[in-house]
């Protein structure tokens, strides 16, 4: 049936009739589109011949259905139907008429687009590609015949480049050939394919292509036009091979510098086509180019302001407003030609730089002091375009600025930021001048450069703001100011507001406050939503002390709130705006609410029927928290009881937000208001909040547990709330406690719980006890409770005891001793808990009035059972911080003369020790220098428990007493044994915590002699070096930025396979081999990645991604997976650097994804591999985020490898979705 209505079809397609022509190929299109059409083998001929001979119709509407009618039928017929169709088109474009040719290009382009198969384009490409060459180099071939192959082959080469490596050099040298040309466009189009076909071609080939360019510009007499070409061409080929250019640099940088120089004044092109091509060197070989960083940023500078037609003759700074009108006459019959391209020159050179700020964060200092003023003072440019473009590379400075920096605290006078500040001034004076100018455009740059500047160097402007008002008042104000205008001034304003002092802004109030209420009124919702969260701003600012002194603020109160006001009442507007009206009403009336008497039984109703809508009950009930937190008691009388039903409502709703946000506000409202509401209120709160208790989700139950405090440490709470709580809080709390998830903000709730109970009257302290102390009994269906669980319940214990008063906890340690004296008692668990719960109290109360108690719990150290020993250590220590004159000698004789308990015995020290550091404690003189003496003894231990112990404890008082151990440890730095180096490089890593303290400036001029240790003979050294840079990095990354260019070569050579370290262990019947350098390779591969985050600006990335990296994606299990974080890091940090290998790093990628474990693999290894695979997978997914990551012919055919694999598609979607 369907080939009868075929023939019909075919038939009417010949008729005379133009429209039932037209009718006819739109019937058949619709049928080739159908999923179920096949065709047999006489329907293709005559298919493909009628769609030809369709292509020739005069009708031009016909035609050009009859070219879509190509891309289904090329996926529904035979192949050599394809190609017998691919020849006639081409011998069409070649000798067919000139009004036949455009629709066979078109018609070729189409067929080659819907092309899939590698074996299809393979038997097209064997007639095609000699037909295209012949169409491109045939002697007598027409120009346009000429473009419209190169065209085609422009296509064919990006798609099918590396299916042609045959004929790579027949192509290369007809392309090459054109280069000369006479005509412009065939240059161009050959510009283009050499382009698309260097991205498969071998080394060899690419070098040839260089050299003949590179010739081709240095042969005298060159036509300047040719020149210009063979530029493009330069630049062409390194954006389309990437890092595979880099060799060739050294022939063609200085040519392309020459160039730029010595051309003649009115060839601008030949300039800003060698300013792209350095430009692109710079993203794509970073590097090759390092050692012309310098000479191309002279150029560019040099350029940036290159405009020989044009005296500037406005150099001396008119600055103040008078200026104004004549300003602006001048620049009406300012100099124009419509032949002056030199624009596009200073377009290239600021595009230029940017590159060269983007791709060397260690050019920083060197670009301020150079770059900087001349690109503030660019920031008159007479072009628009270009001034954009000066605007963009000014942000990408502030940018890096802001990434190299980031975190440190410490402006010293050659840090970035420092440089920064000392032009803050002068950008602002240029920006005042950019923002007086009529072009809206440019007013927005110049707003996007003040909003960089403030997110950057947050408190930048506070001497500069009242130059800056009247920019702001004419953006809002003027009737010409479009919204894109009026919404960044807007967000340049809420940005400043928020980074500075209030006292700056009180002066302008008046001037800021009216434009800004007045666009609360706007009709474009996203200038209103803006404008509401400058009020929020706007109303810290006006109020910033409850004194209110030194700052009338009452004029404001009502003009703020009336137009806040009347769009919170406003129902038909966009979310956005109901939501910032709602929080900037819940501000208002927090700040102003003593002002506002008269007002709130109006606005307050308001506020809680957004609480009744789905879309802002969240932001309502924020603004409810605000309101409960004002220190001025707002009047809720009208509406309390209403919103606190409303809220117990929300504890059971499923949107998890919601929940916590209602939780934190009925706890603000409860310590608010408690006495206004009910205790009814509050026993529907707790049956409610107690649902909410769990280790699924901590953080909701440490606030569920914080407002069942509250609701239990209010005074007037009945007898029916504490029987509530013990009713329904108390059980899923000792639930919880037994869950081995438990810590933090969850766990410190959980002891204030228990507290609050004992406080509350009528629960009893012997109760409690007995029911924590049995949550830690085995129970027969889950067995034995977490060892994180038996902490938990030691520190709860201990919180109980001291709650309750010295005589229950006298009596509760009486009990804990009598189940450690119990010698028959075989229950190891008990034993466990009590020993941690006498550590817990001990730690928080001294126990020295208990006699002997410090022998009884040696006594554990005998115990059969491990966690019985190292929790009787960790009691000891405990007990010891709590009386350090009665108990640490103690501890110090017993590890003097106990060999055999010595490990559980420094565990104890060093509880006592890592206690005192966190606390700022001080040790007696005495004390220290035994227990130095001590653990130097013990540096050289066999075991490496306590060699690690011993570091620790050393670091730790390291932080205590900084003044003695760093010489101490740096003098070991020398010693003979290599475990005694190891070790104290391993202290120094301990005493360096987040926190600033005062042996920072001491270590500082000594951390060299530590770290060096890197290039120790002893590999556990060398990891023990790393490992402490890594700290540095992390916490205190200003301590060792100087040190880096000399440490980071040695550490980079860790990351390398040394075979010596490999060893073939012989077992018997099968042999082993025991990688001893593993464990290294993976420590300094971690420390890159914490340096790429603290140290961006040190890192030369890509001296770092070949060879290093590259190896780490081939190396072990362990070594990959942190090469695929850091890979992911750099892609979103240092994108030119791993666009510029991108190829090289996709086959090590490429061969993790498809490694298969072996059939007999035990499941643990199919994990493994299934963790690593993933891991691969996020690093290619973050590889195909970078912009111009297409140019990577392995990158793309490593995706579609991908895609046609049901599971590995599976998994990459998912993590792409992440």
């Amino acid at each position: 049936m369907a080939n009868l209505q075929m023939i019909g079809i075919l038939e009417k397609m010949t008729g005379k009739d133009k429209d039932y022509r037209y009718m006819a190929t739109s019937d058949l299109l619709n049928e080739l589109n159908k999923e179920g059409f096949k065709a047999d083998s006489d329907l293709e001929i005559k298919l493909s011949n009628i769609i030809l001979q369709q292509l020739d119709d005069v009708a031009g509407d016909v035609s050009g259905l009859a070219v879509k009618c190509l891309a289904p039928l090329v996926k529904k017929v035979g192949e050599p139907r394809v190609v017998e169709m691919t020849n006639k088109l081409c011998d069409k474009l070649l000798n067919g008429k000139d009004q036949h040719r455009d629709i066979a290009s078109i018609a070729l382009k189409t067929i080659i687009s819907e092309i899939t198969t590698p074996s299809l384009a393979q038997s097209i490409l064997v007639s095609l590609s000699p037909q295209l060459i012949r169409g491109i180099t045939g002697p007598g071939t027409s120009t346009e015949i000429k473009c419209e192959c190169l065209d085609i082959l422009c296509d064919v080469l990006h798609k099918f480049g590396n299916l042609m490596a045959t004929d790579h050099e027949i192509l290369l040298n007809a392309l090459l050939s054109q280069l000369s040309s006479n005509h412009a466009s065939v240059r161009k189009k050959t510009v283009s394919c050499i382009a698309s076909l260097s991205s498969s071609l071998s080394d060899d080939l690419l070098a040839k292509t260089t050299i003949e360019v590179v010739r081709n510009l240095g042969s005298k007499g060159t036509k300047s036009e040719l020149i210009r070409t063979n530029i493009q061409m330069i630049g062409a080929l390194s954006r389309a091979v990437g890092y595979r250019f880099g060799p060739h640099l050294e022939e063609t940088v200085p040519v392309l510098i020459n160039y730029c120089t010595t051309a003649s004044e009115n060839d601008e092109e030949l300039r800003e086509y060698s300013l792209q091509a350095l430009e692109s060197f710079l993203l794509r070989c970073p590097r090759d180019i390092s050692s012309y960083c310098d000479e191309i940023l002279h150029l560019a500078l040099e350029y940036l302001s290159y405009d020989p037609n044009f005296t500037d003759n406005m150099e001396e700074d008119t600055d103040d407003e008078n200026h104004e009108e004549e300003e602006d006459d001048e620049s009406a019959n300012e100099y124009t030609d419509d032949e002056d391209v030199s624009w596009k020159v200073r377009r290239a050179a600021a595009k230029c730089l940017a590159a060269l700020i983007v791709s060397r964060p260690e050019m920083l200092c060197k670009l301020y002091e150079e770059a900087c003023p001349k690109l503030i003072d660019r920031f008159k440019e007479r072009e628009e375009n270009v001034k954009m473009d000066v605007f963009n590379t000014f942000i990408e400075l502030l940018r890096q600025t802001g990434n190299v920096t980031k975190g440190q605290t410490d402006i010293n006078e050659l840090s970035p930021r420092w440089l920064l500040k000392q032009e803050v001034p002068k950008i602002v004076k240029s920006i005042n001048r950019q923002l007086r100018e009529k072009s809206i455009k440019t007013k927005v740059g110049a707003f996007s450069v003040l909003k960089e500047l403030v997110v950057v160097l947050p408190d930048c402007l506070a001497d500069h703001i009242g130059t800056l008002i009247p920019g702001i008042e004419k953006a809002l104000n003027d009737k010409s100011s479009t919204s894109n205008l009026k919404i960044e001034a807007l967000i340049f304003t809420r940005l400043v507001l928020a980074s500075h002092s209030p006292s700056v802004f009180h002066p302008y109030i008046k001037a800021l406050s009216s434009p800004v209420l007045s666009a609360v009124g706007e009709r474009y919702y996203k200038v209103t939503a803006e404008a509401l969260r400058v009020c929020g701003e706007l109303v810290r600012v006006v109020r910033s002390n409850l004194e209110g002194f030194g700052f009338d603020f009452k004029p404001y109160v009502h003009p703020i709130y009336n137009a806040i006001m009347s769009r919170l009442t406003n129902q038909d507007q966009d979310q956005e705006v109901k939501e910032c009206a709602i929080s900037c009403m819940g501000l208002v009336i927090s700040t102003f609410g003593d002002n506002l008497g008269a007002e709130l039984p109006a606005c307050l109703p308001v506020l809680v029927d957004r609480m009744g809508n789905e879309i802002t009950r969240l932001t309502a009930v924020k603004a409810f928290a605000v309101i409960a937190a004002s220190p001025f008691r707002i009047d809720l009388s009208c509406v309390l009881e209403h919103v606190i039903a409303e809220l117990t409502g929300f504890l059971r709703k499923a949107n998890r937000a919601l929940r916590q946000a209602t939780l934190r506000t009925l706890n603000s409202l409860i310590v608010a208001y408690g006495d206004k509401i009910g205790p009814s209120a509050y026993e529907v709160i707790i049956v409610e909040l107690s649902a909410l208790i769990s280790d699924s989700d901590l953080h909701m139950t440490a606030l569920a547990l914080e407002l069942c405090c509250t609701l239990m440490a209010d005074k007037r709470s009945s007898r029916n709330v504490s029987s509530a709580v013990r009713n329904r809080v108390l059980p899923q709390a000792l639930t919880l406690i037994k869950s081995s998830l438990l810590q933090g903000q969850a766990l410190l709730a959980l002891q204030n719980f228990f507290a609050g109970l004992v406080y509350s009257a009528n629960t009893s302290f012997d109760a409690l006890l007995e029911s924590l102390l049995s949550s830690a009994k085995p129970s027969p269906q889950s067995g034995g409770v977490a060892k994180q669980a038996l902490y938990s319940i030691a520190q709860c214990v201990a919180v109980l005891c001291l709650t309750a008063g010295d005589q229950k906890c006298s009596s509760t340690v009486k009990m804990l001793t009598g189940i450690l004296k119990d010698d028959g008692t075989t229950n190891s668990a008990k034993q466990h808990l009590a020993l941690l719960c006498l550590g817990e109290i001990g730690r928080r109360k001294d126990l020295s009035s208990h006699a002997h108690i410090e022998t009884i719990i040696i006594e554990s150290f005998q115990s059969p059972f491990e966690e019985i020993k190292s929790a009787a250590s960790y009691a000891l220590g405990n007990i010891a911080v709590g009386n350090l004159s009665k108990y640490l000698p103690f501890i110090l004789d017993q590890i003097d003369n106990q060999q055999k308990k010595q490990y559980l015995l420094l565990h104890s020290l060093k509880e006592v020790i890592v206690r005192q550091s966190v606390d700022k404690a001080e040790f007696q003189d005495l004390s220290v220098e035994k227990i130095l003496k001590l653990l130097f003894n013990h540096c050289e231990s066999e075991e490496e428990g306590v060699r690690n112990v011993v570091a620790e404890c050393l670091g730790k008082i390291a932080l205590i007493e900084p003044v003695k151990l760093i010489p101490a440890l740096k003098v070991r730095t020398t010693s003979p044994a290599a475990f005694t180096r190891a070790t104290v490089v391993i202290a120094v890593k301990y005493s360096i915590v987040e926190r600033p303290g005062k042996i920072d400036e001491i270590i500082y001029p000594e951390i060299a002699s530590f770290l060096m240790l890197i290039k120790d003979q002893d590999r556990h050294v060398r990891r023990a070096a790393v490992l402490a840079l890594s700290t540095f990095a992390h916490n205190k990354p200003n301590l060792i930025k100087g040190l880096l260019p000399e440490l980071l070569p040695l550490l980079y050579d860790q990351t390398i396979v040394k075979q010596e370290l490999i060893r073939t262990v012989d077992l018997g019947p099968f042999k082993h081999i025991v990688d001893d350098g593993l464990e290294l390779r993976k420590a300094a591969f971690e420390c890159v990645d914490t340096l790429l985050d603290s140290c961006l600006d040190q890192v030369n990335p890509s001296s770092f991604i070949v060879p290093y990296l590259k190896s780490g994606l081939d190396d072990h299990y362990d070594v990959k997976m942190p090469c695929h974080l850091i890979l992911s890091k750099l892609a979103d940090k240092c994108l030119s650097a791993v666009l510029a290998v991108l190829d090289s790093l996709v086959d090590p990628l490429q061969k993790t994804i498809n490694f298969k474990p072996k059939q007999d693999a035990v499941k643990q290894e199919v994990d493994r591999n299934e963790d690593m695979i993933r891991s691969a997978l996020r690093a290619i997914a973050s590889l195909n985020r970078i912009s111009g990551g297409d140019c990577s012919i392995k990158l793309k055919n490593l995706m579609s490898e991908i895609s046609k694999s049901p599971t590995l598609w599976d998994k990459y979607y998912s993590i792409r979705n992440e």
